[in-house]
């Protein structure tokens, strides 16, 4: 998937950004890949890094969820030992900080990276060390960035429990957030209740993926046995919103103003709720387009509903998902934004700031955050 030409006059990579949605064994260097899978003996479809890169992408882009994750096969195989996490955690946030983000969170499911003897509480510590290194490295070239783990744990296993007190044991040492992933259709969030009451009486912030691969019911469970903070996707929502045209609504429109007619838009009672709280969506375009998830909506970026929930009032955040995956950055998602839908710099600076908003940061910092992004904005205006 190539990245679109902004129609703006500036360069978005320079602007201060911040991902939310961001996965570590999607974000890999496909020249990183082949390295570690040659130390490791893994086979991979492709030992050119060029085609390796155009794989990921074209398997990703299968309009299935469960193809989709199937691309995570040859990532999590080269990331079993601790040199390994160290080098893709560091080397994820180098690129991250070459893009221009200044906060990031990343998730990643620790269970899924034991298979050569490490522990939970090794790979956490391994990625950690990675994200410190690559937060050095960042700020060596004169770019600061902060970067706070998602501990996941993975929809289909039973180790939810373990994992969040994984979660929580690391509070103090990198980890941020709790979230889970993995095939949602199937695995709501109601099968963790237990781990996310655990979670609750900890005070331990709470993103779940709904939304996505399911519609209302998972995102209502994730709202309601999750008790999450922030819905992972959730363009699904838009199910619950209805526009309705009728002929007079067009003819006065286009009289008085040449433009695209205005509907009247309903919320349902579950789209309501997310909005009036304000409840962060993390949006992530490129990969709702592979993954399928807006399918019925239209299934192309034109008929994605992140405009109609952007101009209803829904609180947007942009990410990128996985960018080996969708071939893409957090850069480029804004610039196809700017482009189809014709965003302009207070567009991008809003959605920027929601993230920064919703960021599981303590007050302070989240001020702070807001502070050098406005003045970012406000220089690129200069």
């Amino acid at each position: 998937m190539t990245e679109p030409a902004t129609n703006l006059d500036y360069d978005l990579r320079l602007l201060p950004k911040v991902s939310l949605h961001d996965h570590l064994d999607g974000g890999l260097r496909p020249s990183t890949i082949i390295e570690l899978a040659a130390e490791v003996g893994h086979s991979l479809p492709s030992t050119d890094p060029v085609a390796l890169g155009a794989w990921f992408v074209d398997s990703a882009s299968s309009g299935s969820l469960e193809r989709y994750l199937e691309t995570f096969d040859h990532t999590i195989a080269v990331m079993q030992t601790r040199e390994g996490l160290i080098r893709v955690a560091r080397e994820f946030v180098e690129d991250l900080a070459e893009d221009g983000v200044v906060y990031g969170e990343v998730r990643w499911a620790p269970e899924q990276h034991l298979r050569a003897g490490l522990s939970l509480d090794d790979a956490v510590s391994a990625v950690q060390e990675g994200l410190d290194a690559g937060v050095e490295a960042a700020e060596e070239r004169g770019h600061l960035i902060q970067v706070g783990q998602l501990i996941t744990a993975m929809r289909h296993a039973d180790r939810s429990q373990e994992i969040a007190e994984l979660a929580v044991r690391h509070r103090d040492s990198g980890a941020v957030g709790f979230d889970i992933a993995g095939a949602e259709d199937g695995f709501p969030p109601s099968r963790f209740t237990e781990a996310f009451t655990y979670l609750a009486s900890h005070q331990f912030p709470v993103t779940v993926h709904a939304g996505e691969a399911a519609g209302l019911d998972s995102i209502v469970s994730a709202l309601v046995d999750g008790r999450a903070l922030r819905l992972g996707h959730g363009v699904r929502i838009a199910e619950d919103i209805d526009v309705e045209f009728n002929e007079e609504d067009q003819l006065e429109v286009s009289a008085s103003e040449g433009d695209e007619a205005v509907g009247l838009v309903t919320l349902g009672n579950v789209a309501s709720w997310v909005r009036d709280r304000q409840i962060p969506l993390e949006v992530c375009p490129s990969s709702n387009l592979q993954t399928g998830a807006v399918e019925q909506f239209g299934g192309d970026i034109e008929s994605h509903p992140i405009d109609l929930l952007y101009q209803t009032g829904f609180n947007i955040t942009i990410n990128p998902d996985n960018r080996l995956m969708s071939g893409i950055t957090l850069t480029g998602e804004f610039e196809l934004l700017t482009e189809t839908f014709d965003y302009d710099l207070d567009d991008i600076r809003a959605l920027t700031l929601n993230a920064a908003e919703a960021a599981f940061l303590p007050l302070e910092e989240r001020e702070a955050l807001i502070d050098y992004i406005n003045d970012g904005y406000d220089n690129a205006r200069d």
